[in-house]
C-alpha cells in the first residue's frame, strides 16, 4: 500500500508501507536516491563493516533486515520534518501498522 503524506505547504509525497523491495534488491541505493542521508550511510557503513567480516555475506543479511524496516523508518522520518497523513485512508493504515498512535491523529 502508498501512504500520502502531506506538509504544511502543501507538498504531498507518496510513500511505501511494508516490506521495501528495493533496499532488498539495490541496498543503500534507494535511500540515497529519495534524498535520506543519513540512513543511507548508516546502511552503508553496517553493510560494509559486516560484509568485509564475512566475505559479503553480513552485508546480505543487513539488506534483509533493512528490507523490512526501512519503509516504516522513512515515513518516521517525513512525520518528524513536519509531514502528516493526507487522507483519513492514510492516517488509519499509519495507525494500524504502529507507526502514528491516536494521540498523533489528533494533533
Amino acid at each position: 500500500m502508498k501512504a500520502r503524506l502531506k506538509n504544511d505547504a502543501g507538498v504531498v509525497k507518496q510513500v511505501k508501507v511494508g516490506f521495501s523491495w528495493t533496499t532488498f534488491f539495490f541496498g543503500f541505493l534507494p535511500a540515497l536516491f529519495r534524498g535520506d542521508l543519513k540512513w543511507a550511510a548508516i546502511m552503508l557503513i553496517i553493510e560494509g563493516v559486516l560484509g568485509s567480516f564475512t566475505f559479503g555475506i553480513g552485508a546480505g543479511i543487513t539488506g534483509i533486515v533493512f528490507s523490512f524496516v526501512y519503509n516504516k523508518i522513512h515515513i518516521k522520518d517525513l512525520l518528524e520534518k513536519g509531514y502528516r497523513p493526507a487522507d483519513d485512508q492514510t492516517e488509519r493504515e499509519l495507525v494500524s501498522r504502529g507507526i502514528i498512535s491516536d494521540y498523533q491523529q489528533a494533533v
